[in-house]
């Protein structure tokens, strides 16, 4: 068995070509564009090419784009303020605090910061509740995405054994909570969880999002199972070891261009969302 590909860019422009109509539509009704504001604190260069690239798709899709960069030594004190301010801005509809911040900022007090009607990103716990409770709310975007994949690839999800390796609070926790809601038995691994290779033979549904280079391996997947691959580290490479999983999978994701592409395009589309929400008030 070869695995079929799971193409996270062919999906995300799909989406992406709803969002560009619907935020014309959005404009030419309220007179203004959506906004996303993006923060940036410090100088990570990887996190200044995400903004970039995010600030560059809302341009695509006829979005304004506000972006807030902030040095190196700013205060938990001061991010926190400022993301109180957007949250206080009428003209802002989603804000996106680019993690990860300097170590010696509080990231959970900054996230908090972020009003949870303009939590685009996913990342308070407001929004973890919502998708906990199945509640209505803005999903964490690459969770969201994930299961815009499964669903455009007709996955089914009720019933099915769905093993999540990884336990972040926007990635991890949060997809396990989404396909709970979808009637899936979720099992959450780790890096220290016992017989990890015993747990991911059960799974029907793995999601690696682990952050360790091809922790998962080929032959801990079951024949025919669902493998989506969430991490991405140096060298374009994912948490699966994607040539011997793809030699037993149904489905599998690629790194880059499986979950990757979708998560720029949930997050467009909550703020898009967000905006409408807002103008509806």
């Amino acid at each position: 068995m070869t695995a079929r590909i799971i193409d996270g860019r062919n999906v995300a422009a799909a989406l992406l070509e709803t969002i560009i109509r619907e935020t014309a539509q959005f404009t030419q009704i309220h007179g203004r564009r959506p906004c996303l504001a993006t923060v940036l604190v410090g100088d990570d260069p990887s996190s200044h090419t995400y903004v970039r690239m995010k600030r560059n798709r809302c341009a695509e899709v006829g979005m304004e784009s506000r972006y807030v960069e902030l040095p190196e030594e700013t205060t938990t004190a001061a991010l926190v303020a400022e993301i109180a301010a957007l949250s206080a801005d009428p003209t802002v509809d989603g804000i996106l605090l680019q993690h990860p911040v300097p170590a010696h900022i509080d990231e959970r007090a900054a996230f908090e910061a972020i009003a949870p009607a303009k939590d685009v990103d996913g990342v308070t716990m407001h929004s973890f509740a919502a998708m906990a409770f199945n509640e209505r709310g803005f999903h964490s975007c690459t969770p969201g995405g994930i299961l815009r994949l499964l669903d455009a690839y007709e996955v089914p999800l009720a019933g099915q054994h769905a093993v999540v390796v990884g336990r972040s609070p926007i990635l991890g926790k949060p997809v396990g909570m989404l396909l709970l809601a979808r009637d899936a038995t979720v099992t959450y691994c780790h890096s220290r969880t016992r017989d990890l290779a015993e747990h991911v033979r059960e799974a029907d549904v793995v999601v690696a999002a682990v952050g360790r280079p091809e922790l998962v391996r080929g032959e801990w997947i079951k024949d025919g199972a669902v493998v989506i691959d969430a991490g991405y580290n140096p060298g374009n490479v994912g948490d699966v070891d994607y040539a011997s999983a793809a030699q037993r999978a149904r489905l599998i994701t690629p790194v880059p261009g499986g979950v990757g592409p979708m998560t720029i395009a949930v997050l467009l589309e909550q703020t898009l969302t967000a905006a409408t929400s807002a103008g509806s008030d």
